[in-house]
């Protein structure tokens, strides 16, 4: 078989950006909770041969590469025979966003949007400005930094929202992050910002159901019927820092062994709410040519019984190995998560059609 080139895979470990949180001053606690959101690079290491085989099946040499290597291994490749895949994100306290940028250096090809995405969508209060200035409906937003208001939230009567700025999978969301009043959001503010050093999102309350939508181009020409959209039930109107912690990572592995670990339930949003997955499927597409996503992405929205649609936030990684990303490949493309990984890399490393 023709080798088509290889894939490197670039991850970042928990492990490593606890040990950087630890020489920063942040408590084992608070260190081990913004690791988390780096489960998916512990979730996949069990898999790591799995995609290796899936990849030779198709040509392609699969050669996973930690965050921290990647300079050393980009450094070594052949540009032409090289796809990048970057699937950590972030620039605040995470640094996925070096890996597109190594490659856009190296003058290789990606998997994923551009590296500056990689950055904002770490940042909540950026991002909404843009996604509002795109016309997408998603919430207004103030910031508050440790009880001070940067930039005073909207009016509203159901009250507000309150998370951190540049964390996601649910840290810093705790049962009481819905505030009834300001006083109660500023207050929010000070525990985030003694927690994590972040500044805070206020944003209106909007009600609904939560809303996950998956996209996964494994043909390079994929369109917005790639795109599927689910209702993601927790029992509770939210789902907290407490929740994510049980489901992935070295903290799942533990909620597994406990016997607490309990996904949420997944129900196609167009079985009952044609019009919401239009939108959705709407907004998506907006979002595709305004702002640049491509290949690989998620997006959180709430929707609301009479069709109206929230974008919450937007993923350029998402958890790859996570229960509803694996719902999606297997509903959309049937495939498991190792051939859809080397259908990607093959589609982009083989001859455009």
């Amino acid at each position: 078989m023709t080798s088509l080139g290889e894939l490197l895979f670039v991850y970042e470990p928990e492990a490593a950006c606890r040990a950087r949180l630890a020489a920063q001053g942040f408590s084992d606690r608070h260190a081990l909770e913004i690791s988390s959101y780096l489960a998916q690079s512990t979730d996949i290491q069990p898999e790591l041969g799995d995609f290796a085989a899936a990849c030779a099946a198709r040509g392609i040499v699969f050669t996973p590469v930690e965050l921290d290597n990647a300079v050393a291994a980009i450094a070594t490749r052949d540009p032409a025979r090289t796809l990048v895949w970057t699937i950590s994100d972030g620039i605040a306290y995470y640094r996925g966003s070096a890996g597109p940028a190594l490659a856009r250096l190296a003058g290789m090809r990606t998997v994923g949007s551009d590296d500056s995405l990689f950055a904002l969508c770490q940042d909540k209060f950026r991002s909404g400005a843009v996604l509002r200035a795109l016309g997408v409906p998603t919430p207004g937003c103030g910031l508050a930094r440790n009880g001070a208001w940067i930039v005073e939230p909207p009016p509203s009567p159901q009250g507000w929202f309150v998370k951190p700025n540049r964390l996601g999978s649910k840290i810093g969301i705790w049962p009481d992050s819905r505030a009834a009043t300001r006083d109660h959001a500023l207050a929010l503010s000070r525990r985030i910002f003694e927690a994590y050093r972040d500044d805070a999102v206020v944003q209106p309350y909007v009600p609904g159901r939560n809303v996950r939508a998956s996209y996964l181009a494994v043909d390079r020409d994929a369109g917005p019927d790639a795109l599927a959209a689910v209702f993601v039930d927790s029992g509770a109107d939210f789902q907290t820092m407490a929740d994510s912690l049980a489901l992935y990572g070295e903290t799942g592995d533990a909620a597994k062994a406990s016997g607490a670990y309990a996904e949420p339930v997944l129900e196609q949003v167009g079985d009952t709410q044609l019009e919401a997955e239009r939108r959705i499927r709407a907004i998506a597409a907006r979002l595709v040519e305004g702002l640049g996503l491509r290949d690989v992405f998620s997006m959180d929205f709430r929707v609301e019984p009479d069709d109206t649609v929230h974008l919450i936030e937007f993923e350029v990684c998402p958890g790859l190995p996570c229960f509803d990303f694996r719902d999606y490949l297997r509903r959309r493309w049937t495939m498991s998560l190792a051939e859809a990984i080397a259908a990607t890399a093959a589609d982009r490393l083989g001859p455009a059609d």
